[in-house]
């Protein structure tokens, strides 16, 4: 703003001569990084005629003074200042980065993109995949980043700017992103537990000879070549996961959910006691975190792939999940699939992106942020695919049946039986399946950061007055609604 400093006019004593000066006061008007605009007065020109003074001096809450000696120059000072609290910025740009490709790259890369995959035409299908990318997921990738970076706001008083009757919207994406707390990070409790159960030389699930065993248990290791796998066969492994993890052969169905997992539920807590202690401070803390959780995932995921190729019948795998059937582009189901995959792989609409870019400066390069990390987003979809269909091939070959017999199982199911199987009968079983179960750890965690932090945003910048020196406490009740939430999803 423009402060405006006008004189009086001085009469003397002698007589009728009249001395009218006039006199601006000049402010500098900057544009800050937060958006906010800031006035910093500047001192009044000097040269004034002889007798007369100028001052500005602003009242206790900065906003108008009065001063000036009697019969003299006297000097009206207006200023504005703003009672908000400076906004919060990431501490480098690389946390940033990695805080969105952890978002991004969550569990859906591993086990939904390489099954969507085969499912749909093989390596035809990486062409609907590429054009939803780069004509509609992308885009909305990019707007995301932007307009939170601009507004500096989260996706609840956003729409003030945009159109406040679709403020309903943001409240709607804070409720989605709890119901996806409450099922999400039971996932990674699945995976605490299978962790926790690998640090023994003969894993687990290796064996049929366990109290949670059935007599259709068929122990078929790659030694054991006199054994038949027949269609009634179960192997150790999947009856570790559904009647010792999940245990849901103590319940027969909905309509009776039975008592709670008290192991899993222990695994949740530690869980949320985790993600509690990485988000609580803001982006500060969470930045920091996600350079192990982002990072660690592609160290295990190469050791992987690496580890994958040297398998007998890997060729297989890896044939099965490329080969393009073209005819299958003619279906509109699989163009449907591929916008469902980028949508879900990347993640615009969830108030996550807002969230993040707010704390951005506002003149950062947000565009190529925006290329970079969807690139890195789809390009770890592809990669995944080949350390998953690496190890099913190996499977079919072991178990003398096609791939497709073998990668009928998706969802969790894919990396709860048939990859923990296939690890269990690699050399060094039980330093393959540590690494494995940490990083499906790693990959769902900085992705919870992600979703709770968008409805942490949110809630702050739509309550500043009763939430902002409250966070702590904020998110505590948070997090122990979602793990009050999530305890529904540990029952038989």
């Amino acid at each position: 703003m423009m402060m405006t400093s006008m004189s009086t006019m001085d009469k003397g004593e002698n007589g009728g001569e009249k001395c009218k000066e006039r006199e601006e006061v000049e402010g500098q008007e900057e544009e800050v990084s937060n958006g906010y605009t800031t006035t910093t007065p500047q001192s009044p020109r000097e040269g004034s005629a002889p007798g007369t003074a100028a001052g500005a001096a602003s009242g206790p809450t900065g906003g108008t003074g009065l001063t000036g000696p009697l019969g003299g120059l006297r000097t009206l000072v207006v200023q504005q200042t703003s009672l908000e609290r400076p906004r919060e910025t990431w501490s480098k740009k690389m946390d940033f980065l990695l805080s969105v490709i952890g978002y991004a790259v969550d569990l859906g890369n591993v086990w939904r993109f390489p099954y969507i995959c085969y499912q749909n035409g093989g390596g035809a299908f990486l062409l609907p995949y590429l054009l939803m990318a780069v004509f509609g997921g992308v885009p909305l990738f990019y707007m995301e980043l932007a307009l939170g970076q601009f507004h500096r706001s989260g996706c609840i008083s956003i729409w003030k700017h945009i159109c406040p009757i679709f403020k309903g919207i943001g409240f709607a994406i804070c409720i989605i992103a709890l119901y996806i707390a409450f099922y999400y990070n039971t996932i990674m409790a699945w995976a605490l537990y299978y962790l926790l159960s690998s640090f023994r030389p003969t894993l687990p699930w290796t064996t049929c000879t366990n109290s949670w065993n059935t007599a259709n248990c068929n122990r078929y290791l790659s030694s054991d070549h006199n054994v038949s796998w027949s269609n009634s066969s179960t192997s150790p492994a999947e009856e570790f996961y559904t009647r010792h993890v999940l245990q849901v052969h103590l319940s027969p169905g909905l309509h009776q959910l039975g008592s709670i997992s008290w192991q899993l539920a222990l695994c949740l807590l530690f869980i949320f006691t985790i993600v509690y202690f990485s988000i609580w401070k803001g982006v500060k803390t969470s930045g920091k975190v996600v350079w192990v959780t982002a990072t660690f995932p592609y160290l295990v995921l190469l050791v992987l792939l690496i580890r994958g190729a040297t398998l007998p019948g890997a060729w297989r795998g890896v044939v099965f999940y490329l080969k393009p059937d073209w005819e299958k582009l003619l279906s509109t189901t699989v163009w449907i699939d591929a916008a469902a995959q980028i949508f879900f792989s990347l993640g615009p609409g969830f108030g996550v992106l807002l969230a993040f870019a707010s704390y951005n400066p506002f003149h950062n390069n947000c565009y190529k942020d925006a290329l970079v990390t969807s690139s890195v987003n789809c390009l770890t979809s592809f990669l995944s695919g080949f350390v998953i269909f690496t190890v099913l091939g190996y499977m079919a070959e072991m178990r003398k049946q096609n791939v497709d017999d073998v990668a009928k199982d998706a969802g969790p199911s894919l990396l709860f039986i048939i990859y923990a199987e296939a690890i269990a009968n690699m050399p060094a079983a039980t330093f393959f399946a540590i690494i494995f179960f940490l990083m499906i750890i790693m990959l769902g965690l900085d992705s919870t950061f992600a979703g709770l932090e968008g409805v942490i945003t949110a809630m702050l910048d739509e309550f500043p007055h009763v939430l902002a020196k409250r966070r702590e406490w904020f998110v505590l009740g948070l997090v122990c609604v979602c793990y009050l939430g999530a305890l529904s999803t540990l029952t038989y």
